[in-house]
């Protein structure tokens, strides 16, 4: 559904049980900039150790319905629920273990239409989800506009927590707080390469670490000259300048491989080889690409070197 045709704002809320939604809620509705004096509808699809207040709910115009069978979450009750509370906005806190596409699927009510989703996760029960119901974190992760990281402490891994979200959806934003609901930075550590060099040189391992920070950190790059390998993917425009120097990543499993990498530009790339592999030695830019529909950076290739594949091609975030 076109923005635009979406009447009634979904706000979708996902999460493994117990990581945090319920109360990231009661936070988020006491906000004085969240509440509306319209009715809002908010949808709970599991019970967890928090439950609502409804009689507080009320006092901010919010009705509460519980939907605990997945058999009972069908477009004939949302659309039920439409014609009781004629709500303005929709909140739906939603189980991912009854398939996120197969709500991305269901038909709606009219009118309505998600605009934001929020993943929450536990930091202390992260590794664990990831390890044993990675794809299920992939389905939920894909298509969030944020990933919220609650209950973090400073031993764990977190910047890896961020690259599995990341290699899976660059643009999501990634929050951490703390056990006492404070923002964490992650960032204060220092990258793996240096970035004072004369030319940034990206080892084989560090590239996923490389291409994350790529976008996110445009002023530490613009204008810099780097040198890593990349499997050529050529244009298929006749006489195109671009090539993807790319490496693999495993977003989910084994199964669920895609190339991740930016646009170089090169005079010679007409003579590159499609599949073989070369050593970029690059300056950065950053220009606005018409398939990705947004400003990326792209490489200015100063040499172009053929060289062997690396010892591991594939670049793993976790």
């Amino acid at each position: 559904m076109n923005e635009n045709e979406i009447e009634v704002p979904v706000y979708l809320i996902t999460g493994f049980l117990e990581s945090g939604k319920t109360s990231f809620l009661n936070f988020t509705m006491a906000q004085e900039y969240f509440q509306i004096d319209e009715t809002t509808l908010l949808i709970n699809t599991e019970e967890g150790e928090e439950a609502y207040d409804e009689k507080w709910l009320s006092s901010i115009h919010t009705v509460l319905e519980n939907v605990e069978e997945q058999e009972d979450f069908t477009p004939e009750k949302l659309r039920s629920f439409q014609r009781k509370y004629r709500p303005e906005r929709v909140i739906l806190e939603y189980n991912p273990l009854w398939g996120m596409q197969d709500l991305f699927e269901m038909q709606l009510p009219k009118g309505w239409g998600i605009v934001q989703q929020i993943v929450l996760v536990d930091g202390s029960t992260f590794q664990i989800y990831l390890n044993n119901m990675k794809s299920l974190f992939t389905e939920m992760s894909r298509t969030a506009d944020m990933v919220l990281i609650n209950r973090c402490t400073e031993d764990l891994p977190l910047a890896n927590f961020r690259r599995s979200i990341k290699v899976v959806n660059p643009g999501c934003d990634v929050q951490f707080m703390n056990e006492a609901g404070q923002s964490m930075d992650i960032f204060q550590d220092t990258l793996p390469y240096d970035l004072e060099a004369e030319i940034i040189n990206i080892e084989d391992i560090d590239f996923g670490i490389f291409f994350i920070d790529l976008t996110d950190n445009p002023k530490r790059y613009e204008g810099r000259k780097v040198r890593f390998k990349g499997k050529v993917i050529k244009s298929r425009e006749a006489g195109s300048q671009y090539f993807l120097p790319a490496r693999s990543a495993m977003t989910c499993c084994a199964d669920d491989m895609q190339y991740i990498g930016y646009l170089c530009k090169s005079k010679d790339t007409a003579k590159l080889t499609e599949g073989s592999w070369v050593e970029v030695t690059a300056r950065v830019d950053y220009k606005f690409v018409p398939m990705a529909q947004e400003t990326e950076p792209v490489f200015q290739a100063i040499t172009l070197k053929s060289t062997e594949a690396p010892a591991v091609e594939d670049v793993y975030f976790n």
